[in-house]
């Protein structure tokens, strides 16, 4: 018993006492600061979320997005601070935190160093996510390569081009990324027409078949604005060329700009416009002449020998 008297007498009551009301105090903080954080990335999915359908995205696609970056952002955070709080405790509790420090950064540096593709891969497509450069169902070209958007994580961008096959880009390796169906589409056509033809008159034509094909019950609805014709654009060799543009709905420039040229060529046809192609003479020199030139000169043979 005197013994148990004697260990209570020399423990420091007021040491302790004022150890406990510290920790009390960092984990009040703790809880406080995660309060604040869990409320500050609720706000933030909530202007995602708005920013998203002010875009015209679809609900889900908005939503799965918010929440993904919320999620990740949350796990960092928490991890961050109770990191920072798990080394001020034991601190507090009397343990000597420098080796740890200097522990855990050479692990940092060797995870570092064997994960920094894994890290920067992670990196960009959060950036990739958060910024909406692309989602599932765009028609993107990464590096050169194109096709339809499959899946983009954190990790990867998955693309499947027309003939099927699937191309994996890691996102720390995407050097350059053009979304060609973010917000509208557009088909830039530029018709060839021969020298003789007016200009004017083509022009004409092709508004009236830009505004048969805006007027149709089923193009008309994949069509945003007008057609525009730019106007002559240069000479070309055999032609002088018309550029102009049609607007339309993500991912409809092909099916409308396909019908288009479709009803161009009938137009040109029926209105007696010449769609040239390239011509060429073929001479092989002195000792064979172009041929109707030999001809010619066969003729005026045979008709001396007839006369003689």
């Amino acid at each position: 018993m005197d013994i148990v008297l004697s260990i209570f007498q020399d423990i420091k009551w007021e040491s302790i006492i004022a150890t406990s009301i510290r920790i009390m105090i960092i984990l009040a903080i703790v809880f406080i600061v995660k309060k604040v954080v869990k409320a500050g990335l609720e706000k933030f999915e909530e202007k995602l979320v708005q920013r998203g359908k002010v875009s015209g995205e679809t609900p889900s696609e908005v939503q799965k997005r918010s929440e993904t970056l919320i999620k990740l952002l949350r796990q960092g955070v928490f991890i961050a601070i109770w990191v920072l709080a798990g080394l001020v405790l034991l601190r507090e509790l009397g343990f000597e935190i420098a080796p740890i420090l200097a522990g855990a950064g050479i692990v940092g540096l060797a995870v570092g160093f064997g994960a920094q593709n894994l890290v920067r891969d992670v990196i960009s497509g959060f950036f990739i996510i958060l910024e909406d450069q692309i989602r599932v169902g765009d028609v993107a070209v990464i590096n050169g390569t194109g096709g339809l958007v499959e899946t983009v994580n954190f990790r990867t961008v998955v693309l499947r081009d027309l003939t099927g096959t699937v191309h994996f880009f890691p996102n720390g390796t995407i050097n350059t990324l053009s979304n060609v169906t973010n917000g509208w589409s557009a088909h830039v056509f530029d018709l060839g027409v021969a020298y003789k033809e007016d200009t004017d008159r083509v022009v004409e034509i092709i508004n009236k078949v830009g505004k048969e094909l805006k007027d149709d019950e089923y193009f008309g609805r994949l069509m945003m604005e007008e057609l525009e014709v730019f106007g002559v654009d240069k000479f070309a060799e055999s032609a002088i060329m018309i550029r102009g543009r049609i607007k339309t709905k993500p991912i409809k420039q092909w099916e409308v700009g396909r019908e288009f040229l479709r009803r161009i060529k009938k137009s040109f046809d029926e209105n007696g416009i010449e769609i040239p192609f390239p011509h060429r003479s073929i001479y092989f020199g002195e000792a064979s002449k172009p041929m109707d030139l030999k001809l010619v000169e066969q003729a005026a043979v045979r008709g001396r020998s007839d006369s003689q």
